[in-house]
């Protein structure tokens, strides 16, 4: 059998509050996401007869455990559930950075667990692949539809939203990254701001920019500058190119600027420099 290839795309975050802490140590969310045309690439095939094990690689050597990484946790929940005998060969090439607030290894997992669904004939619907990727991460189930959603309890409950205006994205990514858990440990020690996210989506389906960008925010942005202060720095060398719309991604380290005008995004794209990942995209609908 040939090889699959699928785009695992990336996500932004416009908006993110932490609502609370449940017993079992995840955050309660209420957040909007926005999927972005950034993507991983994954090839998927499946293994020889003889083969014993599935058999995942990933070109970031800066993932060191890659026989835990999400991908072969989805397969093996797949596999768990709809009791099929086939093993797997993936490769993953990783465009999307880690440790950005990208969401690019839930978004692996998600779109694997899709792939798979399509190969073997399983049958399984949307809904069904979303509630077996609550298990894999909160962000995962979001990439099962990737469109744009506000997300609320740990990411899995997605209600789909109108974005109006066709939007340019322009991220930057420093050198030093964000671990998630411990941006949220940080910021249970904090008091966290909060943002009106009704105001965010109605002015998404509006497409009204000027108000956007009074109501836009994301709670884990003050935890996340006690591990990456140049987070700050970054967001306001955006600024001072001109954009409005300006913030960091889930829990860091990304910062990213969103515009309508592409020339704004490309100009900046050409003249930005230093020691940090500048990448150009735009949102998906």
């Amino acid at each position: 059998m040939g090889t699959t290839v699928i785009k695992s795309y990336a996500k932004i975050n416009i908006c993110l509050n932490v609502v609370g802490k449940r017993k079992d140590g995840y955050h309660e969310l209420d957040m909007i996401m926005l999927p972005i045309d950034l993507h991983d690439t994954i090839l998927l095939s499946k293994e020889k007869a003889n083969a014993k094990n599935h058999f995942i690689t990933i070109d970031d050597f800066s993932i060191t455990s890659q026989q835990y990484n999400t991908v072969t946790s989805a397969i093996e929940k797949l596999q768990d559930i709809y009791k099929f005998p086939d093993l797997f060969r993936v490769f993953v090439h990783k465009n999307i950075p880690i440790q950005a607030g990208l969401g690019g290894g839930s978004s692996n997992a998600a779109f694997t667990v899709k792939a798979i669904n399509k190969l073997l004939g399983l049958n399984a619907s949307d809904q069904e692949l979303k509630e077996l990727c609550e298990s894999l991460g909160g962000d995962v189930p979001f990439f099962i539809d990737c469109k744009p959603c506000r997300c609320k309890g740990i990411g899995e409950d997605c209600t789909p939203i109108e974005v109006k205006n066709n939007y340019y994205v322009l991220i930057i990514k420093p050198r030093k990254g964000c671990s998630t858990k411990e941006v949220y440990v940080a910021g249970d020690e904090m008091k966290l701001d909060v943002y009106d996210i009704d105001k965010v989506i109605e002015c998404l389906k509006n497409g009204d920019d000027d108000e956007l960008v009074k109501y836009i925010g994301n709670a884990l942005e003050k935890p996340a500058l006690t591990f990456v202060p140049e987070i700050a720095e970054l967001e306001q060398k955006l600024k001072d190119f001109g954009f409005k719309i300006v913030m960091m991604s889930g829990s860091g380290s990304a910062v990213f600027a969103m515009s309508t005008d592409e020339s704004l995004v490309n100009n900046a794209f050409k003249t930005i420099e230093g020691n940090f990942q500048v990448i150009k995209t735009k949102v998906l609908k």
